[in-house]
Formats: C-alpha cells, structure tokens, sequence
C-alpha cells in the first residue's frame, strides 16, 4: 500500500511539473512574443527604402561641433513705440561621441568664459525616419542691447542704438514633435545627425504638434534711466506716454499644430542641401487670463490665435567614412493682445566634423 501511495504521488509530482513548465513556456512564449512586437514597431522607425537611402553601417561616431546661438525680441506698443533687444551671441565648441542614436558631448561658451552671466541653455534634436523632435530651454542672461528704438517718425533714437542693457530678462521651453510622411524615402537623420545619406533628391510633407512657454520681464524704469541719458527731454516723456500702461511681466503659454513640407537635395555625390519650412497655428493664454486657469471651448476666442514657425536648414558632405557640414534650427513666435505685441526669435547655428567607426 505504501508503494502504490508513494507511486501515485510521485505520478502526480511529475505531472505537476509538466503542467508548471508548459505554463512557464507559455509565458516566457508570450513574453518573447511581446518583445518580437515591440522589437518590430521599433525597427519600423528605422526602415527605408535603400534605393533612395544609404543605412548607418558604423555603431560608433566622433564629432567636434562648434554651436552659436542667437535671439532677438521685437516688442511694440499700441501707440506705435518699437524695440528690438538681442543678447551676445553664444559661441561654443566641444566634443561629442555617438553609439548609433545615442550622442553626448561636452561645449564650451567662449563668448562667456569672464563674465557673470546667469544664461542657461539646453537644446536636443531627435531624429529619426518617421518621428522628430526638439526640446529646448533657454534662460537668457543679463547681456542685452538696445538693437533699435522707434519712437515716432522724425524722432532721433540713434544714440541708444546698440546700448547695453540689463533690465530685460526672458525665458522660453517647450517641445515640437512632428512626424515625416515619407518616411521611406525621405531622411531628416541625413540632414541633422549624419546617421544616414539621402542618394536620391526626395522630399515629405509633415505635420506635428508643440508647445511652448514663455517669461518676459521688462523694467521700464531702467530704460526710462537709459534714455534720459542719451535722449533729449522730450523724446523720454515720449517714450513714458506710450508706455506707461504696459505691463512688466508677461508670461504665457502656446499650444499649436503644425504642417509643413521637407525637402533633401542631392546635388552633387556625397552632398546634400535640405530646407525644411512649418507654419503654426498656436492658441496662447496668459497668466491672468480665464483659459490660463482652466482651458475651455466657452472661453475659446480667435483673438488669442497667432502664426509661428520652424525652419530647419543643412548642408552636409557624407561618404559613410567621414562627415562634415553646417546646419541651422530657426524658431519664432509671436504673442499679440490689444496693447502689446511680442515676437520672440532664437536658433542655432552648427559647424562640425567626425568620422564614424566600429562597422556593424
């Protein structure tokens, strides 16, 4: 009787664990199915028609890159008083290294190496075949100047033309995301991250969402103190009459939907030229206003509706080996309510060499 039990039980041990190893099987199948699925959704993204182009045949990528970063803010009253105020340009320059889409990279600001500005800046481009996407915080510092300042026709503003200025202060962040139609055909990464070539002349439509947040920060009494230093007594009670109900502060945000066209020219081998131009239509709400605190369709007004725009410029030499080019990002938006309009201009310029290395 013992053996029979002892037989039975182990009949059952053994059963069980055939029904517990199928069970794991089925999960670690399933799991490994699920991981073949999401494995394939990503490969997608890289996916193109080699006929037009050429794929990364290298894991690894060394580049030195010079980038210089300029701005420029346009503010006008009702009343007609104009100004246009950009900082220093920032100049750097550093190293970078890449495995496959991954880059990191150390610069340095030669154009504040001495100085005690407080400007912080943080831009990053990801680009791949179907979906791109910028990120961007810019923190601007205290460096500014007076690029020009119309009062009224007839009315001499010139000695304030380039004057410094340390009673503007701005910041913006936000993201654009976009998605390329022609995605098989067509390669952003060839024309911003050097990852691939464009063999053939081809272009995409695209269309994309963004959102952006901005902080201005204006004291008129310090430019009220500048002027009466270098303007007549008249042209700086001008200048106080149209101003003096603006605001000092502004803050707002704009969400907008994007569409626009990308074109790669292969005009030569190994060399592209790509132009890439987006319209916004964004929808702002400032601090204060109803849509601010909780956005409505009952508070929806076309007042609060502005275009802006990305344009996107490179030209790029690429055998597969070596690379070397130049490319630019432009970004502008425009802020406008019945007393005060703003546009708001920034982008990049990139200068850089590398070599790839460690061929798949």
């Amino acid at each position: 009787m013992l053996k029979k039990s002892l037989f039975l039980f182990l009949i059952f041990m053994f059963v069980g664990a055939l029904s517990l190893w199928a069970q794991l099987d089925t999960v670690h199948h399933e799991k490994r199915s699920t991981f073949n699925r999401i494995y394939e959704v990503v490969k997608e993204f890289s996916r193109v028609d080699t006929h037009y182009i050429e794929p990364q045949h290298y894991n690894f990528t060394v580049m030195l890159q010079n980038t210089n970063t300029y701005e420029m803010y346009w503010l006008r009253s009702r009343q007609g008083t104009t100004m246009r105020l950009s900082p220093k340009p920032s100049i750097k320059i550093g190293p970078y290294i890449g495995w496959r889409w991954v880059f990191l990279g150390y610069t340095i600001d030669l154009s504040h190496l001495s100085d005690g500005n407080n400007r912080k800046e943080f831009d990053l481009s990801l680009y791949s075949n179907q979906i791109g996407i910028d990120l961007f915080y810019r923190k601007t510092g205290d460096d500014y100047r007076i690029s020009e300042l119309e009062v009224g026709s007839g009315i001499d503003t010139s000695p304030l033309d380039k004057a410094s200025f340390d009673g503007f202060k701005a910041s913006v962040k936000g993201f654009n995301l976009y998605y390329i139609f022609n995605h098989k055909r067509f390669s952003y990464p060839a024309a911003f991250s050097q990852s691939t070539c464009q063999k053939i002349s081809t272009g995409s439509p695209l269309v994309g969402i963004g959102y952006t947040h901005h902080s201005l920060d204006l004291d008129w009494c310090k430019l009220y103190d500048l002027a009466e230093e270098r303007l007549n007594s008249a042209v700086v009670e001008t200048i106080k009459a149209d101003t003096s109900l603006l605001a000092s502060k502004i803050n707002y945000s704009d969400f907008s939907v994007m569409g626009g066209y990308a074109y790669n020219w292969v005009f030569a081998k190994n060399w592209l030229f790509a132009a890439s131009l987006s319209l916004a239509l964004g929808y702002q709400s400032s601090k204060g206003d109803e849509a601010h605190k909780s956005f409505s369709f009952r508070n929806f007004t076309f007042k609060n509706m502005n275009l802006d725009g990305v344009g996107r410029f490179g030209i790029v030499w690429n055998n597969t080996k070596w690379y070397a080019g130049t490319s630019a990002i432009l970004h502008t938006y425009n802020y406008h309510k019945s007393q005060f309009h703003a546009n708001t201009t920034f982008g990049n310029l990139n200068i850089y060499v590398g070599f790839n290395f460690g061929r798949k």
